[in-house]
């Protein structure tokens, strides 16, 4: 039964060729359009380099104010808030302390680049995975001492010492310092906030002093637990710690709470978007993405709908002679529903080779340098779930009113 079911399907799609490009059109555009946003939402919210540690880690971006008046202040932390607060955490085994990205003027040949620079202390090259193409990262001794070190992105290699062999040991002009450079790591997309720079320092470097106990400063912190289990505990042990933390003489005339989030890597990225000093961030995102989510799949929904019932009132000549001949409505009803999932599934098959060809167009144009997007397995499984479950929905309704036809009625309309 199925196999004739297959066979009556394919036929009727080869015969009104019109119905079915508009059906396999909006059910492949829809697949493409949602798996090349859930690529670039997750490249952008789960970085796999350098960020290979995100399940074990958390990440401290944000320093608010809070007062009952319904004032609210934000800003980086400082070294000092992290050291000696998030420092004196049990659970985590290492603390990266990075800066915000500052951009400084280099000038080779008369052409200027444009370099980005982070401080940061040695645990960064502990949790972050970067990959060194020589070299190495420098050293928590030459940190301490204030040494001039850096260690430069592969594409600032090539732009200051066009095609040097090894650039280890060479010295790169910064804000008219000379650094030498120990270590070239692996271009990080620069959307990839947390982890990209195009050259790190020692943070005794910085031009700002890092021993000023201000709360407030240019650093973010990146925590990392002994494992992915105690990833809550971690968090729930920062939060504690934070409601001690007493607030500074200076802000106590407008404020009257501190706070701060340890986040994990998705929750940075949905709380800057949707959410500050609380977890609202979270939520809000889930539900807007849900609901564009719905709103875009009820589209060709509604679209296979309306398709499906002007089919019928073309087939229903075709269904009043198979009524008479004894077809049961509920014969007609599968049939109709096969030729519908078989529709849908062609148009996830579509969607997903065009899926493929647009993200190669993307990854190749150099529109987001270093940045790399790619199909999510479990995202396509999703997808064509959810296609073949809107293919379905879009067939019943119309598959009721085609077992509903009257066979007089019917072949009245040949």
């Amino acid at each position: 039964m199925l196999k004739n079911y297959l066979k009556i399907a394919i036929a009727v799609l080869r015969r009104r060729k019109f119905f079915t490009f508009i059906s396999l059109f909006g059910i492949s555009l829809t697949l493409t359009v949602l798996m090349v946003l859930a690529a670039f939402i997750e490249k952008v919210t789960n970085p796999v380099y350098p960020g290979d540690k995100n399940s074990r880690s958390l990440y401290i971006k944000r320093l608010t104010y809070t007062s009952k008046k319904g004032w609210i202040n934000s800003g980086g932390s400082s070294f000092y808030f992290l050291t000696h607060y998030a420092g004196s955490l049990k659970t985590p085994v290492k603390m990266a302390i990075v800066s915000r990205s500052t951009s400084s003027n280099a000038y080779v040949n008369n052409k200027k680049i444009v370099i980005d620079i982070k401080y940061t202390n040695a645990d960064l090259w502990n949790i972050a995975n970067y990959q060194f193409i020589e070299g190495k990262p420098f050293t928590p001794d030459q940190i301490n001492k204030a040494d001039r070190v850096a260690v430069i992105s592969e594409r600032t290699r090539k732009e200051y010492f066009g095609d040097a062999v090894t650039v280890v040991g060479k010295y790169i002009e910064a804000d008219n310092i000379s650094y030498r450079v120990t270590g070239v790591i692996k271009n990080v997309p620069e959307i990839e906030e947390v982890f990209y720079a195009n050259m790190f320092l020692p943070y005794t470097v910085a031009k700002s002093d890092y021993r000023n106990k201000d709360f407030w400063g240019d650093y973010s912190a990146i925590l990392l637990s002994p494992s992915e289990q105690l990833v809550t505990k971690m968090r729930t042990e920062y939060e504690q710690m934070v409601t001690r933390i007493p607030i500074p003489d200076d802000m106590k005339k407008d404020f009257d709470t501190l706070h701060s989030d340890a986040d994990t890597y998705f929750e940075t990225f949905t709380r800057g978007f949707f959410g500050n000093a609380d977890n609202a961030g979270y939520a809000r995102f889930l539900f807007f993405m849900s609901l564009f989510i719905l709103l875009f799949m009820l589209l060709p929904t509604v679209n296979l709908v309306n398709v499906n019932i002007t089919r019928i009132m073309e087939r229903s000549s075709e269904i009043g002679v198979r009524k008479a001949f004894g077809a049961s409505s509920k014969t007609l009803v599968y049939q109709f529903i096969t030729e519908n999932i078989i529709l849908t599934i062609l148009g996830g098959i579509i969607g997903l080779i065009l899926t493929v060809i647009i993200l190669q167009v993307i990854n190749g144009s150099g529109l987001i340098p270093d940045f790399d997007l790619s199909i999510n397995p479990l995202v396509l499984l999703y997808s064509l779930l959810a296609c073949l479950f809107f293919g379905l929905l879009s067939g019943v309704y119309p598959a009721w009113r085609m077992s509903r036809l009257d066979v007089v009625t019917a072949l009245k309309a040949q």
